[in-house]
Formats: structure tokens, sequence, C-alpha cells
């Protein structure tokens, strides 16, 4: 096991019965780093994703082999407490899903289920969440209307913000940016960019134009496969496999 990874994923498959989505998977991902899981559809990025937080537990029929270990620690240990789990490691999905309530109880509802219920240090834990999400300067002054009357990217920044009110140390993100506007996406990937330098994030990104922007490392998925990975800037310019190549200059996907 590497040091100084903060996930190391070793001979990692996964099966849907007997349909097999991921093919013996070996990654390391570091502490506060941007990685992106890149490829066509159906090649098992979302799969990957939902393996790390175990969101796959629910899936019937659904089975693994190899192992994912968090600092050390196998996720699939049947001791493993998984809501303790899915804090450390938070999910963030395509579209964004506000609950039907104010911007603030969004953000507080997470910490209330964890029963901190003293309204300083709620809110405290609210306005940090929000500026981590690079949100707060925008709805400081609307914190008690209504989530739903926020834009798609202000939505999703939300969604964010509600999953760092759980002080996660990963943060997972599923084509967060694939129903938005081109500002809003930039709102999105510039709010990453600044959410690294206290957060390991892995990132299933919109396009490979997007991987190629916030990514520190990228790993290119193909049929279950992880083709190859390393730092963003080999693996957009000078890839090791032509498969890679011929997806990142568009001859194929």
């Amino acid at each position: 096991m590497s040091r100084g990874s903060k996930i190391v994923i070793n001979d990692f498959s996964f099966y849907y019965d007997s349909s097999q989505a991921l093919r013996k998977i070996n990654l390391d991902i570091r502490p506060k780093e941007i990685f992106t899981a890149f490829g066509p559809a159906r090649s098992g990025k979302t799969t990957f994703l939902k393996s790390l937080n175990r969101l796959t537990d629910l899936i019937s029929g659904a089975s693994h082999t190899g192992t994912i270990h968090l600092d050390g620690m196998n996720i699939y240990d049947p001791r493993v407490e998984l809501t303790h789990l899915r804090r450390r490691i938070g999910m963030v999905f395509d579209l964004p899903t506000p609950l039907p309530m104010s911007v603030f109880d969004n953000v507080a509802y997470g910490p209330k289920l964890n029963k901190i219920i003293h309204r300083r240090r709620l809110t405290e834990m609210v306005e940090k969440a929000l500026r981590s999400a690079v949100l707060w300067e925008e709805v400081k002054d609307r914190l008690f209307t209504s989530a739903l009357r926020l834009s798609g990217g202000q939505q999703q920044r939300l969604c964010i913000a509600r999953i760092l009110a759980l002080e996660p140390e990963v943060l997972l993100l599923d084509e967060p940016c694939s129903g938005l506007d081109p500002i809003s996406t930039a709102s999105i990937e510039e709010t990453l960019i600044q959410l690294k330098k206290d957060y390991t994030i892995i990132l299933v990104p919109h396009n490979v134009q997007q991987a190629s922007r916030v990514a520190d490392r990228a790993g290119f998925f193909l049929n279950g496969e992880l083709v190859e990975e390393g730092p963003s800037y080999q693996i957009f310019t000078k890839p090791g496999d032509k498969r890679t190549e011929d997806y990142v200059t568009g001859r194929f996907g």
C-alpha cells in the first residue's frame, strides 16, 4: 500500500449480477488533489464513484472482488459503519437536488441529523459550508428563502455545501455540471479548485475539456477498464495508450 495516499484501490472488480462493470482497477488517489475519471458512456465511471462510498450496496445482485482502502481502512470490512463512511466520503450527483426548504435548512439538515442543534453552532457550520462552496456572498441575504428559487448553478453549489456541512474528507462528484450553462459551469470549476485546498476530490467530468481544466491527475476508463492514469498534462497531451489518445483527440466517443 502506497504511503501518503488517501485512497488505495487494488484489483477492484465490480459486477451487476453476471455483468462485469469494473475490471481489476488499481489506483492510488492522493490527499487534496482533483482526480478525474473520464471516458465514454457506460465505461464504469459512475460505478467507480459509487463503489468508493458503497452506494452500490443498495443494488440487488451487486458484488465485487479486490479492495478499496481509505487511510488504510478497508471500506468493505463488515465492521465499517456505512453512515460514518458516507460522512467521510460524500457524493454530489449530476442533477442538483435541493430540499424543499430554506437555504439555511438545506445546509443545516445533515448537522441536525447528527444531533447538532445549538443554534449558534449550526449558524457557524452553515456559513462555513456556504463560504467553502463559494456561495455565501450570493445567498447571505436570503438564507431563509426557499432553496428552490436559486439558479441551477447556485443549487448545485448548495448541494456541495450540504455535503461540506458534514465535514467530509473526500468529495465524489458525478458530472456536477451536466445540466448547467457555461457561466455556472465555470463557477463550479472555480469552486472545486478552491475546495482541493482542504478536500480530496474525485470527479467524473462533463467532458474531456472539463477534465483537462480542473484535474491534477486523470484516469481514462473504457469498458470497465482503467486504461491509463497519470498527471493531467501527460494524459491530455502525451497519453501512453492509443485508445486514450483517440478519445482525447475526438476520434471516438
